[in-house]
C-alpha cells in the first residue's frame, strides 16, 4: 500500500492545550506522524511519496472563504498584538448573542473557534495546508492507479473541522476535501466512514445536506465525550441529504465485539447506498490505552477492522485522524492498513 507524507507537518508543533482545567503539552504533537511513519517502513508497507500541490481551490470548495483567510492570517494577527502566548479562543458567540465577525483577532478566533483545547501556532496554517495536499494526493493516486487502498498520513488531522470553524486539533477536513475531490473526478457516490473515537462533527456539518455523500460514524456516545454537541442517533441528514446521515454513538467501556456489530450494521447502509469509494477517517483512539479515550480495542481489534472493511471490496482512501502519542499508536495504524491488504 502506498503511504503519503510529508514532513512539513512539523511546522504545526504547538506548546499549549487546555485539558482538564489545565495548560498542558499537546497530546496532538509531530511525534503521532513520525511514530505512524516508522511502523510503515518497519512492516515495509510500501512506496512512500510525497504529497504534490493542489492549490487552495479544493479547500474553498468545501470551506468558507472567510474562514480559510482567518486561517491563513490569524498567527502573524495574534502576534501583531503583543500576545506572548498561542492564540486560544477565549470567548464566543454563545446563545442570544450577536453573530458579527469581529476585527480585533481576540474575537476572530472566537469567532471561528467551536472549542478552546485547539491553539493556533506558528507554522499552523502552514502544516494544515499540506495536510489537506496528503490528503488529495491519496485521493489522485487511489483513482488514477486503482489502487485496493491507499494511506494518507494527514497531521493535523481534519474532521473536527467543519464549514466554518476549527478546533479538536482539526484545521482544514482532509476526509472532506478528499471526497470532494473524488466527487469533482466523476465518482458519483462517496462513502466517509469515521472510525475514530470522536464524533466527526465537521464532517457531518459539510455533507449534512447533500445526498452524494454518505457519512457514518462509530463513536463515543456525546453525552460523555467530545465534542459532546453532535453525534447523536437522531442526526440523519437534512433536506436532500436526509438518510445520508447515520451515527453510531458507544458508552464508555465499549469493547470490540458490540464496536464491529455496529460497523458491520454500517456496511449494509454502504451497500444500500452503492457507494463507489469509501474515504475513511482513520483515527485509532478507539484504543484501550489511548488516554483521551473510552473504549477498549485492543491492537488485535485493528487487524479485524482492516479485514472486515475489505470484504466490501471496494476501493479505500484511508485518512489519518486521531491516536495520541502512546506507542502503539504506529501499531495499531499499521494493523489496520495491513489487515485491509490482507
Amino acid at each position: 500500500m502506498i503511504t503519503v507524507y510529508s514532513d512539513k507537518h512539523r511546522l504545526r508543533n504547538s506548546k499549549t492545550e487546555l485539558y482538564g482545567g489545565q495548560l498542558v503539552e499537546p497530546y496532538e504533537r509531530p511525534s503521532r506522524a513520525e511514530i505512524v511513519l516508522e511502523r510503515v517502513k518497519k512492516e515495509k508497507l510500501g512506496e512512500i511519496v510525497k504529497p504534490r500541490d493542489f492549490g487552495i481551490a479544493p479547500v474553498h470548495a468545501l470551506h468558507d472563504v472567510g474562514f480559510v483567510e482567518f486561517l491563513q492570517n490569524a498567527w502573524e494577527e495574534w502576534l501583531m498584538t503583543g500576545y506572548k502566548g498561542e492564540a486560544i479562543a477565549t470567548c464566543w458567540p454563545a446563545r442570544r448573542m450577536s453573530n458579527r465577525i469581529p476585527e480585533f483577532i481576540e474575537g476572530k478566533v472566537g469567532y471561528y473557534s467551536m472549542s478552546s483545547e485547539t491553539s493556533i501556532s506558528k507554522g499552523t496554517w502552514e502544516a494544515a495546508y499540506v495536510s489537506k495536499d496528503v490528503a488529495l494526493t491519496g485521493a489522485e493516486i487511489l483513482l488514477k492507479k486503482e489502487n485496493k487502498g491507499v494511506f494518507s498520513l494527514c497531521r493535523p488531522p481534519g474532521h473536527h473541522a467543519s464549514f466554518d470553524l476549527f478546533g479538536g486539533y482539526c484545521f482544514l477536513n482532509n476526509a472532506a476535501i478528499s471526497a470532494q475531490w473524488f466527487i469533482d473526478n466523476g465518482i458519483d457516490k462517496v462513502c466517509i466512514l469515521d472510525i475514530d473515537f470522536h464524533h466527526g462533527n465537521g464532517t457531518q456539518d459539510i455533507f449534512y445536506e447533500r445526498e452524494d455523500v454518505l457519512y457514518i460514524s462509530l463513536h463515543g456516545h456525546p453525552r460523555n465525550a467530545f465534542p459532546h454537541f453532535s453525534g447523536y442517533e437522531d442526526e440523519t441528514g437534512y433536506n436532500a441529504g436526509e438518510g445520508t446521515t447515520y451515527n453510531w454513538p458507544m458508552i464508555p467501556g465499549t469493547q470490540f465485539g458490540r464496536w464491529s456489530e455496529n460497523l458491520k450494521e454500517s456496511f449494509e447502509k454502504i451497500k444500500k447506498f452503492d457507494s463507489k469509494i469509501i474515504v475513511v477517517s482513520l483515527g485509532v483512539d478507539t484504543f484501550e490505552n489511548d488516554p483521551i479515550s473510552f473504549f477498549k480495542l485492543k491492537s488485535d481489534n485493528f487487524i479485524s477492522i482492516g479485514e472486515l472493511i475489505a470484504e466490501l471490496e471496494i476501493p479505500c482512501h484511508f485518512v489519518m485522524e486521531g491516536g495520541y502519542d502512546i506507542d502503539e499508536i504506529g501499531l495499531n495504524v499499521v494493523n489496520v492498513l495491513q489487515g485491509f491488504e490482507g
